[in-house]
């Protein structure tokens, strides 16, 4: 009796630990970036969610609500700065945290970035993995 006791309230925790796993979205188009990002993200307890081009990432955006987004801006089938756009100014999933996650150091495109009130936006050459997913976690605990 005791030991189905022991077990009800593990598998209590356990389910109350999934309710409060967040939700990543990573969208980028460099399968080797993504799989490195979606396993640490995995290992740290978040869900994560990937999409490889900007229509699939919109929809899962959309369709998910994840807690925050890790975007590429140079992506196929919809750049990552019309994905952005979409989000904020057509309604949907407007109030979503945003990450851009990018290889483009471009003055006028990181000014777009800021417009459409992105949480920050990292060169990714110039980032280790624990330095983004600490961005995060930061921005999620507030």
């Amino acid at each position: 009796m005791a030991q189905v006791l022991a077990t009800a309230a593990w598998q209590a925790i356990l389910m109350n630990m999934q309710k409060d796993n967040k939700i990543v979205l990573i969208v980028e188009d460099e399968q080797s970036l993504m799989g490195a990002l979606k396993e640490k993200f995995t290992s740290e307890g978040f869900n994560v969610l990937t999409a490889e081009n900007g229509e699939q990432g919109l929809a899962k955006a959309i369709e998910h609500e994840p807690d925050i987004i890790l975007l590429d801006i140079i992506l196929p089938k919809m750049d990552g700065l019309t994905m952005l756009n979409k989000l904020r100014h057509d309604g949907l999933a407007k109030d979503i945290p945003v990450f851009i996650l990018t290889n483009v150091d471009d003055n006028e495109k990181i000014a777009t970035a800021v417009d459409n009130m992105v949480q920050g936006y990292f060169i990714k050459s110039d980032q280790k993995l624990e330095d983004i997913v600490d961005a995060v976690r930061r921005k999620l605990n507030k």
